[in-house]
């Protein structure tokens, strides 16, 4: 009965995680992103538009942190090896960011497409 009771514990906290698993994905195909899309509730659409929404401004809190630093480096380093780095990340970063603002926008297309509430979707 013991290893019965443990057996269900376990599955469910597998299939628990197993729920969480949907997050914004900057890399995620675009097409896969507009077939799940296509498939989504309104309710759903708006759940993983607001995730790349706030992963988006996580994106561009970290491309602000990393411009306060590189405004700091003097004129005359602008060439170093440290301001080289600091604008590879920003380059990066934006990337990233460019990729999110992709994939939340075909969510929120969506959204609106099927008449949901836009207001906390707004970036």
């Amino acid at each position: 009965m013991r290893n019965v009771t443990i057996y269900c514990l376990v599955c469910l906290l597998i299939l628990s995680m197993a729920g969480c698993g949907k997050k914004a994905d900057e890399n995620k195909p675009i097409g896969e992103v507009k077939a799940e899309a296509d498939k989504m509730s309104i309710d759903e659409l708006q759940d993983m538009a607001l995730k790349y929404k706030e992963a988006i401004l996580a994106k561009q809190s970290e491309i602000d942190k990393v411009m306060a630093q590189f405004k700091k480096i003097p004129i005359t380093k602008a060439l170093s090896e440290e301001a080289k780095g600091l604008k590879g990340e920003i380059d990066n970063l934006m990337k990233s960011t460019n990729a999110l603002k992709e994939r939340f926008e075909i969510y929120y297309n969506k959204v609106k497409e099927k008449g949901g509430d836009l207001s906390g979707l707004k970036i």
